[in-house]
C-alpha cells in the first residue's frame, strides 16, 4: 500500500511564537504516527520560486495523513502557526508504489 505525505513550505516571521506550533503539533503527529523525512534541512532551489523552509512527513496511508489533518489536534496547532506566525504551502499526497525506471 502506498504511503501518504504531508508536503509543507513555509516561510516563518516569528520564530518564536512558531515553537508553541511545533510542540502542539507533536501531538497529532504521533497519534497518526508521522515522521519527518525532511525538516527544514539544508536546501537549494533547483528551480521556481520557494519558501524558505521544506517539510516532509511521512503516514502508513494517504488516509491517515488526510486523518492528521483534518483531526481537532491538528486544527488547534494550525492556528498557531497562521499569519502572522508564519505563511506556508502544504499539500497531502498519496505516494507511488509502482515500478521504477531502468
Amino acid at each position: 500500500m502506498a504511503k501518504g505525505y504531508w508536503i509543507a513550505h513555509v516561510d516563518v516571521a516569528d520564530a518564536e511564537a512558531y515553537k508553541a506550533y511545533l510542540a502542539a503539533n507533536a501531538i497529532p503527529l504521533a497519534k497518526y504516527g508521522g515522521r519527518f523525512l525532511v525538516r527544514a534541512g539544508r536546501n537549494e532551489r533547483g528551480e521556481g520560486t520557494l519558501r524558505s523552509r521544506h517539510v516532509v512527513i511521512e503516514f502508513r496511508d494517504y488516509a491517515t495523513a488526510l486523518a492528521c489533518y483534518e483531526s481537532d489536534d491538528y486544527r488547534r496547532a494550525r492556528a498557531l502557526r497562521e499569519e502572522p506566525v508564519s505563511e506556508g504551502d502544504l499539500v497531502i499526497v498519496e505516494g507511488y508504489d509502482g515500478p521504477q525506471p531502468g
